[in-house]
């Protein structure tokens, strides 16, 4: 599916500036009310958000110009991102982003199965995860919005309940921060994450491949054929992982290397340095 917001074509540079109408985007899904919140900073930067998978439908920032553009990609009616073939435009996945092996895990000796989704494994959380649920708005005001939902015990096979609760936070130096918090009254496991698709370029001004990426990684995880790692450490020099200097996305993405041929692409961890003294 093609994002498809509707855009307007600001002043002579043609910068692309998202209109977002809440009247528009709002319906319902599953029988429950999806509407569309907006959070603001002094500087004009617009952050949307739906609670319809607690995602990001569109992020306007200005450039060194002071142009709003939006980076992110979405739709500009809710019931588009009820879509199972294209599910992953912005939400929170989750209880457990990336992939679980096999749909299977242990704790304590009891094992776990949970939907396979993606070929033999389970992605973000399953069939319907954390990014088809419709979530509670707990707060919001100019500059903040929490989501909460609760997940019943074994939900897509996980234990719980887990409660959890994602703040969005925009300040107004233009940062845009989440903060995720879950609790179970079980041992059970969370790696809870954000799906959003950026280009800083603008929305629909073609593929991130020419954006420059910098890493402080020395290290990667390889992957198998079906994307779970193999538990390796690998180094990433002189490897097209190796974004430890500036170079642009695209630089080696096309190289002939096994790993790149796995993820179709870049769809990898790198291990951060961490913090030096």
């Amino acid at each position: 599916m093609v994002s498809r917001k509707a855009t307007l074509l600001a002043d002579s540079t043609d910068s692309v500036v998202t209109i977002l109408d809440s009247t528009s985007f709002s319906g319902d899904i599953d029988g429950k009310s999806v509407k569309l919140y907006t959070l603001k900073n002094s500087s004009g930067a617009t952050a949307y958000f739906t609670n319809f998978g607690a995602r990001i439908v569109g992020l306007q920032v200005p450039d060194k110009n002071g142009t709003l553009t939006d980076v992110v990609l979405g739709f500009n009616k809710a019931a588009d991102y009820n879509n199972p073939k294209e599910p992953f435009f912005g939400p929170i996945v989750g209880p457990f982003g990336n992939r679980i092996a096999k749909g299977k895990f242990s704790i304590d000796g009891e094992e776990f199965t949970t939907p396979t989704n993606n070929g033999p494994n389970t992605l973000h959380g399953g069939v319907k995860g954390l990014h088809f649920q419709n979530w509670e708005v707990k707060t919001v005001n100019d500059k903040v919005i929490t989501f909460a939902l609760t997940l019943p015990d074994k939900a897509e096979g996980f234990p719980g309940p887990i409660h959890i609760e994602v703040t969005y936070s925009l300040s107004d130096n233009n940062e845009l921060t989440i903060a995720y918090k879950a609790t179970s009254d079980k041992k059970t496991v969370i790696n809870l994450t954000n799906h959003a698709y950026f280009n800083l370029n603008g929305e629909g001004s073609g593929t991130i491949l020419g954006h420059t990426l910098k890493l402080n990684a020395d290290k990667y995880t390889p992957v198998d054929s079906t994307l779970i790692p193999t538990g390796e450490l690998a180094g990433v020099k002189d490897t097209p992982f190796d974004f430890t200097t500036s170079k642009t996305i695209g630089q080696d993405i096309e190289q002939d290397n096994e790993q790149l041929k796995f993820g179709k692409g870049y769809d990898h961890n790198w291990v951060l340095n961490g913090t030096k003294s």
